[in-house]
């Protein structure tokens, strides 16, 4: 018999509405708005910084400090050159993948609105790929149309080189148990996180520390969010979340990326950034309470805001718990409902048993 499912209706109703909500790297305030708005029946205060990362608090003042941390932004495209004929030419905004590019529809964000368009592509039949003169997309050769004539009526829409574009493509359930849609990479890592704070709410858990809940900007250019707001709240332990790849669809190389399976739990880093005594206390969590967990191994670095808290300051015992994702940084990325479920369970239950003060070090 399937256990019962933590997330209500107005959790997956906020979910649906923050997956489909637009927030470009250096452009996430709207998300950040709508991600507090769910947060502060659930929180005792917030703090955001000069570049839009927010810190939700609950129980503050404490001088042990605990963070759980997401990141907000999505990949998106800046406006770079505008043809006579107004056609628009692009520079990437985070790991954007040109591939999947043609034919897809986008919002261009500007300040009169947002600006529909098309990413054009020409016809199989004026391709010619039986002589070999077919070309594959490129930043070189992709291109937006907003059913413009000419480069005055593109400006006069509002749209000018560094405006903002996103993919329309929206949310979806797939067969009762995959979320998909766009930038689930890593929205869904705010909404697990905001989900934490909701239940420790409603389960009346108080925490003996302060709790940052926190949702950072600017990670797909390089965790620059993390690294500001890191600094900020100097905590002592830092639990962070994001995604992987679910390793179990076509075209992918075990060798290289590894074996993690989508549905059967959260993907535990080693790693040199990650602090292995807070790891292990995190696998004796999931372990009593019957959580599945899969491990990954990272090389140098985790490549998410895992490095920017744990190199902050003097040293932040940090941690990472991914979700597997298939598909990312397309507009179909993908994700099984049961390991968001359990991301939020992991997460909650280590909050609950991580006592106050705990020190972490190797060598005491």
């Amino acid at each position: 018999m399937p256990t019962k499912s933590i997330l209500n209706k107005k959790s997956l109703d906020f979910l649906e509405r923050y997956l489909n909500n637009a927030a470009p790297t250096g452009f996430e305030t709207p998300g950040q708005k709508m991600w507090l708005d769910y947060l502060k029946p659930y929180i005792d205060d917030y703090q955001t910084d000069m570049y839009g990362s927010v810190a939700a608090v609950i129980n503050p003042g404490k001088k042990y400090k605990v963070a759980i941390e997401a990141h907000a932004d999505e990949i998106s495209w800046f406006v770079h050159y505008i043809t006579d004929k107004g056609f628009i030419y692009l520079r990437r905004n985070g790991g954007s993948d040109h591939m999947i590019a043609p034919s897809k529809r986008v919002i261009i964000h500007t300040d009169k609105g947002p600006v529909r368009a098309v990413f054009g592509w020409p016809a199989i039949h004026t391709r010619n790929p039986a002589a070999g003169k077919e070309e594959a997309p490129s930043m070189k050769n992709i291109f937006l149309d907003c059913g413009a004539g000419s480069k005055e009526e593109v400006e006069k829409m509002g749209v000018h080189v560094g405006c903002v574009a996103t993919f329309e493509d929206e949310y979806m359930l797939l067969n009762k148990k995959y979320f998909v849609g766009r930038a689930l990479d890593n929205r869904m890592g705010g909404f697990m996180i905001a989900e934490v704070a909701r239940m420790l709410k409603e389960n009346k858990k108080e925490l003996p520390f302060t709790l940052y809940i926190v949702n950072a900007v600017q990670e797909e250019v390089g965790l620059r969010g993390a690294e500001m707001i890191s600094r900020t709240l100097e905590p002592d332990v830092a639990i962070v979340t994001d995604v992987c790849h679910d390793t179990q669809t076509p075209m992918i190389d075990k060798i290289e990326q590894g074996d993690f399976h989508g549905g059967k739990g959260p993907v535990l880093t080693y790693g040199p950034a990650v602090q292995n005594n807070l790891l292990k206390k995190i696998i004796t969590v999931a372990e009593k309470n019957k959580i599945p967990f899969q491990r990954a191994a990272a090389s140098r670095s985790t490549g998410t805001d895992t490095d920017a808290f744990a190199y902050s300051g003097k040293g932040v015992a940090s941690a990472l718990i991914s979700l597997p994702l298939r598909y990312m940084h397309t507009t179909v990325e993908m994700t099984h409902k049961e390991d968001t479920e359990n991301v939020i369970k992991l997460i909650y239950e280590v909050l609950v048993n991580l006592k106050n003060g705990e020190d972490f070090r190797y060598m005491k």
